[in-house]
């Protein structure tokens, strides 16, 4: 799919870790050269810098289905949630859901709160979230529902739409918010009408650490306005009046607090073009299949899927356990097979630079075991 050309450092390797960290195309250390030679010209580059800031917010609005006044940046997924908990403003009568599929990041700021609204937990059966445990849950003080569209922790993948339509209907006043950190540039996304989309830019979109994306669509974009100080998402940054006033710009713009973090978004820039060469479908056209010979092959061992196989609506992980993990992964290794090995979890995550070998290979190893 993508020319291990655009790759070198995959030479010699299986890399079957992209959930982690992705392996960046050569474009993007091209990108990141650029931003120190401009880095270098001081002041004078700040008239290269800008403008990469907003060829960005283009290819990622197009990326996400938004339109670019609905994007914005910040340095990580977490500020993003800690800046989405500043616009809330979440009392102690609100209730707000997570999922136990969910990243730390989308699940904490509302546990560490001064005032902390009430936490309810959609937990998952059998590795999949099931929308008949989240109905309960749901009512008209539920003030946020935040999940993410595909798990780090097993790769399963929510269908959005009936999510979306069980929410309205039963909770009309919550902000739904979609972290699509391991979705974005690997699956089609479909969850453009979310109030909040969230990612990181260091995962499938093939960029570097640094960056946080923010998606905001524009009719929630007063209630969804942060209350954090800063400069650059404040108007009158530099009027007469601003020690005695904030003017916040609103919606996406104001997630963008500070100065941005440059050297991500000349990466995510050039990642995020790279990959709209291909386009999305196209990657899921060769990615899936490999998900399908993984899990396939999975089953023929004996090994049970953290997360039911999704053949309708898969993603770009797969996970297990085992008794015996840190044997496996040391075994991978030996053959030069790169995974995520966490305490009794493997999870393998198959993305366009990855082919039918990489699984053969990782099947091959687990059958000498």
């Amino acid at each position: 799919m993508f020319p291990l050309s655009d790759f070198p450092s995959l030479a010699g390797i299986h890399y079957l870790n992209t959930a982690a960290e992705s392996i960046p195309p050569t474009c993007v250390n091209e990108a990141v050269a650029e931003y120190m030679t401009h880095k270098g010209l001081g002041m004078r580059g700040r008239e290269f810098h800008f403008p990469r800031v907003e060829a960005c917010r283009e290819i990622t609005a197009k990326h996400l289905g938004l339109s670019t006044e609905e994007v914005s940046f910040c340095s990580c997924s977490s500020e993003a949630y800690n800046l989405l908990a500043s616009a809330l403003q979440l009392k102690s009568s609100d209730e707000v859901i997570v999922t136990d599929l969910d990243f730390p990041a989308g699940a904490t700021p509302w546990l560490t709160a001064a005032e902390k609204p009430v936490t309810k937990l959609w937990k998952h059966r059998g590795g999949a979230l099931r929308l008949d445990d989240l109905a309960p849950l749901l009512n008209e003080r539920t003030a946020l529902v935040q999940v993410s569209l595909v798990s780090f922790y097993n790769g399963h993948r929510i269908v959005f739409a009936p999510l979306r339509d069980l929410v309205r209907r039963l909770a009309p006043n919550a902000v739904l918010s979609v972290d699509v950190t391991q979705a974005l540039g690997r699956v089609v996304l479909d969850c453009q009408d979310a109030d909040v989309i969230i990612s990181s830019t260091h995962k499938w979109t093939l960029g570097i650490h640094g960056g946080g994306i923010v998606g905001v669509p524009k009719k929630g974009a007063e209630r969804l306005t942060t209350k954090a100080g800063g400069w650059y998402h404040i108007t009158n940054a530099f009027d007469p009046d601003r020690f005695e006033t904030a003017r916040i710009k609103t919606g996406a713009a104001s997630f963008s607090v500070g100065m941005p973090s440059f050297a991500a978004l000349y990466a995510l820039n050039a990642s995020l073009r790279y990959l709209d060469q291909f386009g999305v479908p196209a990657i899921v056209a060769h990615a899936d299949p490999l998900i399908a010979k993984l899990h396939g092959g999975l089953r023929e061992l004996g090994i049970q899927t953290l997360a039911p196989e999704q053949s309708a609506n898969p993603s770009g992980i797969v996970a297990f356990t085992h008794a015996n993990t840190q044997a496996i992964h040391d075994a991978l290794l030996a053959q030069n097979i790169h995974v995520m090995h966490q305490v009794v979890r493997i999870r393998l995550a198959v993305h366009g630079y990855n082919s039918a070998e990489d699984i053969d290979a990782v099947l091959a190893t687990l059958r000498k075991l």
